[in-house]
């Protein structure tokens, strides 16, 4: 969960995470739809696929417990190589390396690197020199933490040099170079995608589709979303009951780690669910339980918005012009 998410963030989820999800063994035999429900608002949703995949590999290929090292840890799903040496140093004394971005960030100023971390020539270096600083067996657990702290408190973006505790090795500070190092990414610009979002409401009732398990927010249940209004349109007219009124929402941006939505939102209410709406994907789900229901974050702060002024949805007004 902290993997590009924020301490302050993590924690309400962690902690209901934890008490429905206690152990590997019933995180591996729960549904997909509930992890990804108390997932759900946390964003870079194949985090939630991979540890549900990870915790079915650790029951049906480890007698439910985790392998104790660091090359077993990153054949498993979701767990790459700094995460498998996290695991591996902590929970079993490994001298494996660890570079996460806090511990990037302190190598490539400690040891005037160039370059693009991200870039393969970059990262081969930091790993190689994050191999070279390990400590003896007895102490790694301790100097994982300690870099990954020193890089999360001290060598920030902008580093608190006077109290860092390896300031008089540090050769970004000797030569004066610490707001230079690491070398920031060339900056791409953000592609935008149109999204036209249809919420369908049939009384008590919103339409959803279930999204592919790959792609944008994978095997979570989504408004249904189309790339053009006629084609939103014509899936509103196919639900199966009249269409009571059709209204046009006030757009809205999302922005994702690699796009940009420009999202369309259409409020279409219907007298009745209709058979027609449903399918493999897709299905009517009680407004009750909108909030415990897998969304992605704008899908559910649309929802709350429509519902919000509208306890009754056939309160709308039919759309102008």
């Amino acid at each position: 969960m902290l993997q590009q998410t924020q301490v302050a963030t993590v924690l309400g989820y962690f902690q209901r995470f934890i008490e429905r999800f206690p152990d590997v063994r019933s995180l591996a035999v729960a549904p997909a739809e509930e992890v990804m429900a108390a997932w759900a608002g946390l964003g870079y949703y194949a985090r939630a696929r991979n540890l549900h995949a990870c915790a079915r590999a650790i029951v049906e290929h480890h007698r439910g417990r985790f392998p104790a090292s660091s090359e077993a840890l990153a054949s498993l799903p979701g767990i790459g190589r700094s995460t498998a040496g996290a695991i591996a140093a902590f929970c079993f004394g490994e001298r494996a390396a660890i570079l996460d971005g806090n511990a990037k960030r302190v190598l490539a100023r400690h040891w005037a690197i160039e370059g693009d971390p991200a870039s393969s020539s970059v990262a081969r270096r930091l790993w190689e020199r994050a191999h070279l600083e390990l400590p003896s067996a007895a102490r790694m657990a301790a100097y994982t933490q300690a870099i990954m702290d020193l890089g999360a408190t001290v060598c920030t973006r902008k580093p608190d040099c006077p109290h860092c505790p390896v300031k008089a090795s540090c050769l970004a500070r000797r030569l004066d170079r610490t707001a230079e190092l690491p070398t920031a990414r060339a900056r791409r610009e953000r592609p935008v995608r149109n999204a036209h979002v249809l919420i369908a409401l049939a009384g008590q009732a919103v339409l959803l589709q279930r999204r592919d398990p790959k792609g944008i927010w994978g095997g979570l249940l989504c408004l249904p979303q189309f790339a053009s209004k006629a084609e939103l349109v014509r899936r509103a007219r196919s639900l199966g009951a009249g269409i009571r009124s059709l209204v046009s929402l006030p757009p809205r941006r999302h922005a994702l780690t690699h796009l940009t939505l420009a999202i369309e939102p259409y409020l279409a209410v219907t007298d009745a669910p209709g058979p027609a709406a449903e399918s493999d994907s897709s299905r009517w789900y009680a407004l009750g339980k909108i909030d415990q229901a897998p969304l992605p974050a704008p899908h559910r702060a649309l929802l709350r918005e429509v519902l919000a002024p509208y306890p009754n949805p056939s309160a709308a007004s039919r759309e102008r012009g």
